[in-house]
């Protein structure tokens, strides 16, 4: 058998034991799509938003890339962002980092890594902002990239609030709540590290006053 047939008999299994559980499983699925969360993630295959949080299918709206970024001209972000925001009408987007996380720690170094450099080029912003807080930090046993990676994070829901598509449902809605959450692959266990409720004032330079 093929490596990749073995998913197919994976998925196979997997529906019919869904059957056998709850006969109405599928036809509900496939009318209606009623999550209360946004997962923004990465995509490192570790860290999978269904399986850390346990929650099912049409439970949790997913989107995923390298260290879970908020990037204000990913056309591909600000879609899904709007879709779960206006349409599905979210109450809570979580963006969740990981400590160890690759593409953190690549941003760290001075490598010429192809056109991944223009995405990790965001990270590094985030370093020199806090250059303060991490310079001091040992690098040796990953204690500044850890705090990295959570003040990633932190950045990524300030991202977030500086979009038009938050502050209008902030405003007309009051929804949704951003948090800000790590995931140990050591343990298993998610670290909320940041959190910003519906209305939230961030820097006036970033609000809209049109909206």
């Amino acid at each position: 058998m093929k490596p990749y047939e073995r998913l197919l008999l994976e998925n196979k299994a997997w529906a019919a034991e869904m059957l056998t559980e709850d006969p109405e499983f599928f036809a509900r699925l496939e009318h209606i799509q009623t999550p209360e969360y946004l997962w923004i993630g990465c995509s490192d295959s570790r860290v999978p938003a269904d399986r850390i949080t346990g929650t099912q299918p049409g439970e949790i709206f997913v989107h995923r890339n390298i260290a879970n970024m908020v990037v204000h001209t990913d056309l591909n972000l600000l879609s899904v962002l709007q879709y779960a925001v206006e349409v599905l009408k979210v109450k809570h987007i979580i963006v969740c980092g990981h400590y160890g996380c690759g593409g953190v720690k690549a941003a760290m170094g001075n490598l010429d890594l192809g056109i991944i450099n223009k995405w990790l080029r965001n990270i590094k912003d985030v370093y020199r902002i806090h250059r303060d807080i991490l310079e001091p930090l040992p690098m040796d046993d990953n204690q500044r990239l850890n705090r990295l990676i959570e003040l990633n994070v932190q950045e990524q829901v300030m991202n977030l609030a500086k979009t038009s598509i938050v502050q209008k449902a902030w405003k007309s809605e009051q929804r949704p709540d951003l948090h800000g959450w790590v995931y140990g692959l050591n343990n298993g266990l998610i670290k909320p590290i940041f959190d910003m409720p519906a209305g939230t004032h961030i820097d006036p330079l970033y609000e809209f006053d049109n909206i």
